[in-house]
């Protein structure tokens, strides 16, 4: 059976070599990005949504592409940048080359690059790789979450008081939710993009949200921040990346910032 005709579920086993694959891809697209990070000849371009991009986006997602193809020539690919590749074999890829192209136009360091595998089942794994802090949060479906080698879990915190949520940006909040947010004694931060999902599946944030976002900035989530022992979640409730919405918590308070954050 070659590749094209292989079912669309992924097994264990094969899964596990699929991640191994995902991790170096997406490595080697952070180190393409860091050459050109903090440089004074970064050219910034804006896209038809008004978005920023850079050479560094459009190199990192040929390279992600490069490979997969190179390794699974019939997989589909959807990326950032570029046109969507159909799929014969029922899987795809989701790629992100730089998330928090804002971030790396300004020179932070918080920008990550984002890769997941979807198959029948939905999200079968996903990588934020974070190269200029050096970290790379990875999971697949039933194999566990991990930052570098190491187990990775979400915080065990079940109040909402001195409890941290993390956003990718305020300007899209309702005034009511960001009242109810401080009256709880939430500590409000802007963490954003993957490195607030990293955040959470790591235990160091309680909560990410982004009230508006894509399916390549979220598609690595679900089965992170599950893996982790999180709860993800659009912010209509459904266990999805497709929503256009994210809410990644640490499970014991989902409910309760959901309530804080459908405000109005």
């Amino acid at each position: 059976m070659d590749e094209s005709e292989m079912p669309t579920y992924i097994g264990a086993d094969h899964l596990a070599e699929l991640l191994d694959e995902a991790v170096e891809i997406t490595r080697k697209a952070g180190e393409l990005t860091l050459e050109y990070f903090g440089s004074s000849g970064l050219t910034i371009d804006l896209k038809a949504d008004g978005s920023p991009v850079t050479q560094a986006d459009l190199r990192a997602e040929q390279l992600i592409r490069s490979h997969l193809g190179l390794r699974h020539p019939d997989d589909g690919i959807f990326g950032e940048e570029q046109a969507e590749k159909p799929s014969r074999t029922g899987r795809r890829w989701i790629v992100d080359p730089i998330d928090g192209t804002l971030a790396f136009t300004h020179g932070v360091g918080l920008y990550s690059n984002l890769l997941a595998l979807e198959d029948e089942e939905g999200i079968a794994l996903g990588v934020i790789n974070m190269p200029f802090l050096g970290e790379t949060v990875y999971a697949a479906r039933g194999l566990g979450c991990f930052c570098n080698a190491a187990p990775a879990r979400v915080s065990q915190r079940d109040d909402l008081s001195g409890s941290y949520l993390s956003t990718s940006c305020i300007s899209n909040w309702e005034d009511a939710a960001l009242v109810e947010v401080n009256r709880a004694g939430v500590e409000l931060r802007t963490w954003g993009d993957g490195f607030g999902y990293a955040l959470v599946a790591t235990g160091r944030v309680e909560a990410m949200v982004d009230k508006d976002d894509k399916l390549y900035d979220l598609a690595p989530m679900p089965v992170i921040i599950g893996e982790a022992g999180g709860c993800f979640t659009d912010l209509s409730g459904e266990p999805t990346p497709y929503g256009g919405s994210g809410l990644a918590t640490n499970g014991h308070l989902h409910d309760a910032f959901m309530g804080l954050l459908s405000a109005s």
